[in-house]
């Protein structure tokens, strides 16, 4: 990494070409998606709330399956259940390929993002938590629903405003993102798992280990690797743990590096990339959304409804927590690491950038609408505030995370059009080629 001429390490620093161009094709992709993502929240509200509501949640609590499988589900619980798991199978993958090939596996690049992540996390949590201490026990358990960052939603809002967001920005906001997916994942496999059933698990581990033997081997023969893959996560449902848990460690065990036929691996794409190109378009274009119009629906009952959900400290919790603990603990943090591990900001960027991005991780809604499931009984008034309080911080966050970045937008042109400038037409941005990026 590239030192300033204090000798001290900058901070959000551009990153290799590859590593900006591979991040430049996943948030084109998650922007669709969030497009998608934000349709299906209105869409669902609007049903919700209309004459035909009644139809709305018929359809949304409609069972099916076999009982004997454990998988007598509601369309909702498919959803939430079966489609997200490969919303988390990506996430794994994505989080893998950082550690093995991108940023992460450097300690100097991986520090800041992660340390953001955590203190994204963190903060929240207590907020939520120290608004509710005195609501019961019944509230407290969603003192994780504040915790996540969805970054489709949040691309979706860049999108919206049309920012000229900096690469460097861009790939703090989906690092962070990728370990706010971890740490959820985590939270939710040992704090919101009740009835576990072992046997269930330790079967889970040989459907587990022949897929893993099989994508070891580079097989990509779907017909083998999809039955293993549903017979993994509906032994894991079983099990009593979160079925989304099952999409995560699938996608653990992929290989991200390329290998020869006597798979000795050499650096570049491998099968992980195969996977992602194949499945991120229907997670982004199909599984998120569904899973969006079927969680998100929530009849607020008019204004009076509305306010009434807003004094609930479930609620404001879960506002307060989006917005002021996410922007502090994610801004906080990056600025403890660059205070104790001897570095400054990128020469290109300036603190009010970095709160920017800080409210904008504010924007919850996938992983939060999943916690506020786990977290509270189905259909109850607490479930609904709790989405209430998602999309009102998602809101409040996104709103005021636009007046900061567009404030900016004329410094962020300035350097996108320095990192695509092309003069000498050789199909890479001048800029990587005078070594203006990390190698």
């Amino acid at each position: 990494m590239a030192h300033t001429d204090d000798g001290r390490k900058p901070v959000l620093s551009r990153s290799s070409y590859s590593e900006t161009v591979r991040i430049s094709e996943i948030l084109r992709k998650e922007t669709v998606g969030g497009a998608l993502l934000l349709v299906a929240a209105v869409a669902a509200l609007i049903w919700a709330n209309s004459p035909a509501s009644d139809s709305y949640f018929a359809l949304r609590d409609f069972s099916f399956g076999p009982e004997s499988l454990h998988l007598n589900l509601s369309v909702g619980a498919w959803a939430a259940d079966g489609l997200l798991a490969i919303f988390f199978f990506l996430a794994g993958l994505e989080l893998k390929r950082e550690m093995v090939a991108g940023d992460l596996r450097r300690f100097s690049k991986a520090i800041v993002p992660v340390a953001a992540a955590f203190g994204g996390v963190a903060l929240p949590a207590i907020i939520y938590a120290v608004i509710n201490l005195s609501s019961g026990a019944e509230a407290l358990r969603g003192w994780a629903i504040p915790t996540a960052t969805d970054i489709a939603f949040a691309v979706a809002v860049l999108a919206v405003i049309s920012t000229h967001l900096p690469s460097a920005l861009r790939l703090f906001l989906l690092t962070l993102a990728v370990v706010d997916d971890l740490i959820a994942i985590t939270i939710i496999a040992f704090f919101y798992t009740s009835d576990l059933a072992p046997m269930f698990l330790g079967l889970a581990i040989i459907p587990l280990g022949l897929f893993t033997l099989l994508v070891q081997k580079r097989v990509r023969s779907w017909y083998l690797l999809i039955p293993l893959a549903v017979i993994t996560w509906g032994l894991v449902h079983a099990s009593g743990v979160h079925a989304t848990v099952a999409g995560v460690l699938l996608g653990f065990t992929v290989p991200v590096l390329r290998a020869d036929k006597n798979l000795r691996p050499n650096a570049g794409p491998g099968l992980a990339e195969h996977f992602e190109h194949r499945w991120r378009p229907f997670s982004s274009g199909v599984a998120v959304p569904v899973f969006a119009f079927f969680s998100a629906g929530v009849a607020v009952g008019g204004w009076d409804g509305i306010t009434s959900a807003w004094t609930d400290t479930i609620t404001l919790g879960i506002i307060v927590g989006l917005f002021v603990g996410k922007t502090i603990g994610v801004l906080g943090s990056t600025w403890i690491v660059t205070k104790t591990t001897h570095a400054t900001l990128d020469k290109s960027f300036k603190w009010i950038d970095v709160m920017g991005i800080s409210m904008l991780a504010g924007v919850g809604f996938t992983v939060s609408l999943l916690v506020a499931k786990l977290s509270f009984d189905p259909g109850s008034l607490a479930t609904d505030h709790a989405k209430v309080g998602i999309l009102t911080g998602s809101l409040v966050s996104a709103l005021l995370a636009t007046v900061v970045l567009k404030a900016r937008d004329r410094r962020y042109r300035k350097i996108r059009e320095e990192e695509t400038r092309d003069a000498d037409q050789s199909g890479k941005p001048d800029v990587w080629e005078s070594g203006g990026g990390t190698p």
